[in-house]
């Protein structure tokens, strides 16, 4: 079975979400039983504005094509606040992937977010708070990060990130950089995600793994066919005039239809 695949796709304007997205990709790797590939959303922006804010230059990092989504069992989403959202680079991606939602080529995958913040209060919850729409409609799994790490419980320094996911305090004008312990906590958020990846392409039934196998699904979900209905046997008038009727063939038993709710329920079970 071919191992999961997470991708790490991020959006960064100085340079804090691509150092933190460095260390989720390191974190994802750590087991040696995911691959992890890693993006950046495509710029909006001209080159002309993104050099009047001082913009750092861009990572040697492709960019994410819409339908490339659809290869990965999980991804790790990062970027930096707008007021508490996503910036416009991001939603603008997301509001490309329509025909992915009519046809519901995104369900059931894992998703979890990263962010960046100018200040200790400026969005480290409601940044990933607000992006949960986007993953719902399209039957997306959040993977909340939790309290994994220590670091997370300190009051005597600030530190980026919540439960909601691996953050990092850039400051007002840009000039604080991840510190190590922001890094470490990325890190684990990569950890952490890649098991619950794993665990679930590995759940019997599960689109990931039913892919590997060679099956849809559906198809290695759907019961049998029915068999077919013999003919009455030939004595049958005379048994009946001798009045003893024949038995009556049971009627073949409708095939139980796949429920996609309880294959979800099932693939939970198997993770946590």
């Amino acid at each position: 079975m071919a191992k999961p695949k997470v991708f790490v796709i991020y959006y960064s304007t100085y340079g804090h979400v691509h150092t933190l997205a460095q260390s989720i990709s390191k974190g994802v790797l750590k087991s040696g039983d995911v691959d992890v590939e890693i993006y950046q959303f495509p710029e909006t922006l001209s080159d002309d504005a993104l050099e009047k804010m001082h913009a750092a230059p861009k990572a040697n990092i492709p960019t994410i094509d819409v339908d490339k989504l659809t290869e990965a069992d999980g991804v790790l989403i990062g970027f930096p606040t707008r007021f508490g959202t996503a910036p416009a680079q991001v939603k603008t991606f997301f509001d490309a992937t329509g025909h992915l939602w009519s046809t519901g080529a995104l369900l059931g995958k894992c998703a979890g977010l990263f962010f960046s913040t100018g200040a200790q209060h400026g969005g480290q919850e409601s940044t990933a708070y607000s992006f949960l729409p986007h993953l719902t409609h399209h039957g997306i799994i959040y993977v909340p990060l939790g309290y994994p790490s220590p670091y997370m419980f300190e009051n005597d320094a600030i530190v980026g990130g919540s439960a909601w996911g691996a953050g990092v305090i850039a400051g007002p004008d840009g000039s604080l950089q991840p510190t190590y312990k922001e890094l470490e906590i990325a890190e684990i958020q990569g950890e952490k995600f890649a098991e619950v990846v794993r665990k679930m392409h590995a759940t019997p039934g599960s689109t990931a793994a039913a892919a590997a196998g060679g099956k849809t699904a559906e198809t290695a979900a759907a019961p049998a066919a029915p068999a077919e209905k013999q003919p009455a046997a030939a004595s049958a008038p005379a048994d009946a005039a001798a009045g003893n009727a024949p038995t009556a063939n049971p009627p073949a038993q409708a095939p139980k239809k796949d429920n996609p709710i309880r294959r979800l329920l099932n693939k939970f079970k198997k993770a946590f």
